[in-house]
């Protein structure tokens, strides 16, 4: 009969699992043992330990941090605002004056972000040049830039009439 070698013993693989997991539980055992040395030689008990006071009590911190942070917003009023106004159409009729169309030109005088984004304003502004009197108009402001109006018609007494335009009132609608 041939001589062959003999078959690998399954024994000795074992041994070496066993030694990786021993090994493994003695460096984490090391670990743990080491960490806690370190901890006891860094603390001196010859000295109080510091303590920090809060400037305010520990309930109303607590407090403070379940509440989500409110977005704070800039309060809006006429002064936030300049108005021009863009003459869109305009028809003359000689010494008889003219029919003009106007439309409001506002500008934001504060940063769009520091605006309510769900907040609508009614800002109403008065158009001065119409034969019959002031006109009153309301546009409205809503998600910060989204301005929506009506064009207002005007009829001047004459071509060289000066058409004006001033906010007289803003109001949040809630």
């Amino acid at each position: 009969m041939p001589d062959f070698p003999p078959p690998p013993r399954p024994a000795q693989k074992k041994s070496r699992t066993n030694l990786v997991i021993i090994s493994a539980a003695a460096a984490v055992i090391a670990a743990v043992v080491g960490t806690g040395v370190a901890v006891v030689q860094s603390r001196d008990d010859s000295k109080p330990a510091a303590t920090a006071q809060a400037s305010t009590p520990a309930k109303d911190v607590d407090a403070a941090a379940d509440e989500p942070d409110e977005p704070t917003y800039t309060a809006i009023d006429a002064d936030s605002f300049t108005i021009t106004l863009r003459t869109t159409e305009r028809q003359c009729f000689g010494s008889a004056g003219c029919n003009v169309t106007v439309e409001p030109d506002l500008t934001l005088l504060v940063d769009s972000d520091s605006v309510d984004p769900d907040a609508v304003y009614e800002v109403t502004y008065e158009i001065r040049g119409d034969e019959s009197g002031p006109i009153i108009e309301t546009a409205e402001l809503s998600d910060q830039t989204n301005l929506n109006y009506r064009p207002s018609i005007l009829s001047t007494a004459s071509s060289r009439t000066k058409v004006s335009v001033k906010i007289t009132d803003v109001i949040e609608q809630g």
